[in-house]
């Protein structure tokens, strides 16, 4: 089976409520969506959400990368799978959003090649997986409220945002974990907004009231790994790396100075499966569990995630939530979401049937 185009679309993800980032109102995000196709006629489907505060990739950069790479690709025989990451890898320094893309569509038409689903092909360890759901940041009311709502919906598991106030911060832990009930895993995502010292301080504090937090995500600056590996050392509670760890280089020198307890990989950071199965097998290596996590991201990158998360042993946790933050599932097919379960499907590749609404840009 050989590549015989690549082509590059959009689809429009409507949110239910609209949200505020860095100076922008985001309502109705787009994700690149690319379709690799064979000379049989056989379509491999990737996406890749733009990030630009995380990955510094935007929606011109994505496009225009994959623009670069795909030259590289056409002509190659899907079989060489090795060879066809070798070259997304080289090709471009970082553009890790695109090279996910390209990295998903091939895996799912090599999926869909021999007849097997990808959770399979990565190990097939088991087919569905619970996910938390996060609590954005707001007032101490709002929070308390949207957290009884997500634990009457079924909800185990909540990752609360916080700020780089720390009182604030933890006025709205403390309340929230007063209001569920015993029995829901609190996860809190610092989102790089402490320093080292008092990132030590907050979270023994939680632990002198024993609130009982499962871990506390990137409490530092993705860059200080010096003050990541403090924190770690200095606290019992987890530390679950994120914006610390791109790729694969990043992850070794976290796992071997043990700056975390536990990595959180995502696709669109590391630049698809290829990359993200060395750092989980890294990390199991070493004793260290991985979560998987997602950007804003359709059902398709949902469906990549959950295929690798269920595959491996070593994928303990998930933060794979924002199906719920759409008004429409434009994707037909792929992962089954329900509530805080997602099943994977047992169908070739990826699973995905259709895209509705995909408009070509090239």
């Amino acid at each position: 089976m050989i590549i015989n185009d690549i082509k590059v679309g959009k689809i429009d993800l409507p949110l239910i409520k609209t949200y505020r980032k860095a100076r922008r109102i985001i309502d109705t995000p787009e994700e690149i969506v690319i379709k690799v196709v064979s000379d049989t006629g056989e379509i491999g489907i990737g996406s890749a959400a733009a990030t630009a505060s995380i990955t510094g990739d935007i929606e011109c950069s994505i496009i225009n990368a994959i623009k670069y790479i795909k030259p590289q690709l056409i002509g190659k025989d899907i079989d060489n799978l090795e060879g066809l990451m070798k070259i997304i890898d080289n090709s471009i320094v970082n553009n890790s959003s695109a090279k996910a893309a390209l990295d998903m569509a091939i895996y799912d038409l090599f999926g869909k090649k021999y007849g097997i689903a990808l959770y399979k092909l990565f190990g097939g360890y088991k087919t569905n997986l619970i996910t938390d759901l996060t609590i954005y940041y707001g007032t101490v009311e709002e929070m308390v409220t949207k957290s009884l709502e997500a634990v009457m919906q079924g909800y185990t598991h909540l990752k609360i945002k916080v700020s780089s106030d720390i009182e604030a911060s933890l006025e709205r832990i403390i309340a929230i974990k007063k209001a569920v009930r015993k029995g829901i895993k609190i996860r809190i995502d610092a989102n790089q907004s402490w320093r080292p010292k008092e990132a030590v301080k907050t979270i023994r504090k939680l632990e002198d009231m024993g609130l009982d937090i499962e871990f506390v995500e990137q409490p530092v600056k993705a860059w200080d790994l010096e003050g990541l590996k403090y924190v770690t050392d200095n606290v019992e509670t987890n530390i679950l790396a994120d914006e610390s760890v791109f790729g694969p280089p990043q992850a070794f020198k976290i796992i071997k100075d043990r700056s975390a307890d536990l990595i959180n990989i995502k696709l669109m950071k590391c630049g698809g499966f290829h990359n993200a199965i060395k750092i989980c097998n890294m990390a199991e290596t070493m004793g260290i569990k991985c979560m998987m996590g997602c950007m804003l991201e359709s059902k398709i990158g949902i469906t990549a995630a959950a295929s690798l998360a269920v595959a491996k042993v070593n994928m303990t946790k998930a933060d794979l939530d924002t199906m719920i933050l759409f008004k429409e599932d434009s994707i037909v097919g792929g992962a089954i979401v329900d509530g805080n379960q997602i099943t994977v499907v047992d169908e070739p590749g990826l699973g995905i049937k259709e895209i509705k609404a995909w408009q070509e840009t090239f």
